[in-house]
C-alpha cells in the first residue's frame, strides 16, 4: 500500500469514512447523490482490443516481399542463401579474439551488471568520441549517444528531427528500415534516385527537386546498402551544397564506414561540412562482425550550434524510452575500439573484395545480367534485363524461381524500391560464392530469350 493509501486518501477525492493517520475523522463527500449507480459504470459492455495505428502502419518491405514468395528449394541442391545481411551466418567471418576478450573481461569485472545512463556510460561515450574525432570534426563524450544497434540510432535521429506530416528524403535503392520507421511515425518518405551508371551516385537534381517546406532531413547512406557503393569526396561536397542551400540537416548512415576495398577511400560526411549539421549513425555490427551485440551510436556534429540544445535534449529524452544498449558491451567498448588489430579489418575487407570480384567477373559475362561492381560494404547489385526473361514478370518472380530451380536465394531489389535488380550478399565462403554464380549462370541460360531484333542481327 502506498503512502497516499496509508493516509486514507484514494484517487482524487475522499471516499468512504475513515480515520487518517492523525486520528482525524473524515466523512465521505458524494457529489452525485441522485445518479443511478448503473450509469456510473463503464459503457463498454464487451471486449474490443485493437492494435494501435502505429503498429498497423509499421511494415518491413523485405519481410512483406519474402513472406509472400513461394520459396521451395530444389531438393537435389543444397540451399545457398545470398539474401541475409548478417556476416556471421556462415561462420567463416568470426570477430577478432581481442573483441571477445574485451567482453569477457567486462563480464568478469562485475562492474556492468546494472543500469547505465540511458545515453551510455560517460567513459564509453568518450571512447567512441576519441575514436572518431578529427580536427575537421572534433567530438567529445557529450556529442555521443549510445544506442541499441545502428537501427535504434537511425530511429532516434528520425524521431528527434521529424514530426508527423513532415517528410524525409531517402535513397532509392535504399535500406528499407528508413521507410519502415518513418511511415509508422506519420512521416512521409520521398525517394531520391541513385544512378547505377555512375556507380550509384545521387541524382542531385532529383534530390533537390523533392525538397519543400515540410522536409525535415535527408538520409545519406555511405557506403551503401544495398549497392556497396562509396561516394567520392567531390560528390559528397555537392550533396552538402544541396543541404546547405536548403537548410536541411543530414542523417548520415555510416554503419559500413571503413569497410572499403583497397584503392577506394571513405570520407565521413561530417569533416567535409562547414555548416550543415549532421547526425552520423554507426555501430559495431558490421566492421567488428558482431551485429547481435546491438551496440550503435549517434555522433552529433553541430559546430555552428544550429541544432541548439533542443535536439541534444530531445535525443536524451528519447533514449530514456529503453534505457540504452547492453552495459556489458559498453564496458568492453573502449578496448574493442582501441585494441582490435588492423590485420583483422584488413582480412575482412580483403575477403569481401575477393568475393565481390568473383561475383562481378562471373555474372558480368552472363547474358541478360548487369552487375555493378561495388567499392565496399558487403553487397553487389545485379541488374536484370527483364525483356530477355519473358518467363518472369518482375524481379520477385525471377528470384523466386531461382530458389525453386537452383536453391540460390538472392533478395529482389523491389525490397529496396528498385525493381529489375537483385542484391547479393558477398559474405559467404568463397566456394559457395563460386557455386552460386555457376547456378545463376545455368538458370539464366535456361530462361534467356534474345529479342527478335537481336536474333536478326546475329543472323546477319
Amino acid at each position: 500500500m502506498n503512502g497516499a493509501q496509508n493516509n486514507g486518501i484514494h484517487g482524487n477525492g475522499i471516499n468512504g469514512n475513515f480515520m487518517n493517520g492523525n486520528g482525524v475523522h473524515h466523512v465521505s463527500v458524494r457529489t452525485h447523490m441522485n445518479v443511478n449507480p448503473a450509469k456510473l459504470k463503464s459503457q463498454r459492455q464487451r471486449w474490443n482490443v485493437k492494435p494501435s495505428e502505429m503498429s498497423k502502419k509499421t511494415l518491413n518491405p523485405i519481410r512483406a516481399i519474402v513472406d509472400g514468395m513461394k520459396l521451395t528449394p530444389n531438393p537435389e541442391k543444397p540451399m545457398i542463401a545470398l539474401s541475409i545481411g548478417d556476416p556471421t551466418v556462415f561462420g567463416n567471418l568470426p570477430t577478432d579474439d581481442t573483441v571477445l576478450e574485451a567482453v569477457k573481461e567486462a563480464i568478469d569485472s562485475q562492474k556492468y551488471n546494472g543500469y547505465a545512463p540511458s545515453v551510455g556510460y560517460q567513459k564509453s561515450r568518450e571512447a567512441v568520441a576519441n575514436f572518431y574525432s578529427c580536427p575537421e570534426a572534433p567530438l567529445e563524450g557529450k556529442d555521443v549517444i549510445l544506442t541499441s544497434g545502428c537501427s535504434q540510432a537511425i530511429e532516434l535521429a528520425i524521431s528527434v528531427l521529424c514530426n508527423p506530416g513532415d517528410n524525409i528524403l531517402v535513397p532509392r535503392p535504399g535500406f528499407s528500415l528508413y521507410k519502415t520507421l518513418a511511415v509508422s511515425m506519420g512521416i512521409q518518405v520521398k525517394h531520391y534516385n541513385l544512378l547505377p551508371e555512375k556507380s550509384w551516385e545521387i541524382d542531385l537534381q532529383h534530390l533537390e527537386s523533392l525538397i519543400d517546406d515540410k522536409t525535415a532531413c535527408m538520409i545519406v547512406n555511405n557506403p551503401s546498402n544495398p549497392c556497396g557503393s562509396v561516394f567520392t569526396k567531390e560528390h559528397q561536397h555537392k550533396i552538402l551544397s544541396v543541404a546547405s542551400r536548403n537548410c536541411i540537416p543530414i542523417l548520415a548512415d555510416e554503419i559500413y564506414g571503413d569497410m572499403i576495398f583497397p584503392g577506394c577511400d571513405f570520407h565521413p560526411l561530417a569533416p567535409l561540412s562547414s555548416d550543415v549539421p549532421i547526425l552520423s549513425c554507426g555501430g559495431l555490427a558490421k566492421r567488428w562482425l558482431v551485429p547481435g551485440w546491438r551496440m550503435g551510436w549517434i555522433l552529433i556534429h553541430d559546430r555552428n550550434d544550429i541544432l541548439g540544445t533542443g535536439i541534444r535534449e530531445g535525443l536524451v529524452k528519447l533514449s530514456q524510452r529503453i534505457l540504452g544498449p547492453c552495459t556489458v558491451v559498453q564496458g568492453a567498448l573502449e578496448s574493442i575500439l582501441n585494441d582490435t588489430p588492423p590485420e583483422f579489418y584488413q582480412g575482412t575487407i580483403s575477403f569481401l573484395k575477393s568475393n565481390s570480384e568473383i561475383c562481378y567477373s562471373e555474372l558480368s559475362t552472363v547474358p541478360g545480367l548487369n552487375p555493378v561492381m561495388p567499392s565496399g560494404a558487403m553487397y553487389i547489385m545485379v541488374g536484370i534485363e527483364m525483356e530477355h526473361f519473358p518467363d518472369f514478370e518482375n524481379d520477385v518472380e525471377f528470384t523466386e524461381r531461382l530458389v525453386t530451380e537452383q536453391s540460390v536465394f538472392c533478395l529482389p531489389a523491389t525490397a529496396f524500391e528498385y525493381p529489375t535488380f537483385f542484391r547479393i550478399v558477398v559474405t559467404v565462403p568463397e566456394e559457395l560464392m563460386i557455386e552460386a554464380c555457376i547456378r545463376i549462370r545455368e538458370f539464366c541460360a535456361r530462361h534467356y530469350r534474345p529479342r527478335s531484333q537481336d536474333s536478326h542481327e546475329l543472323d546477319q
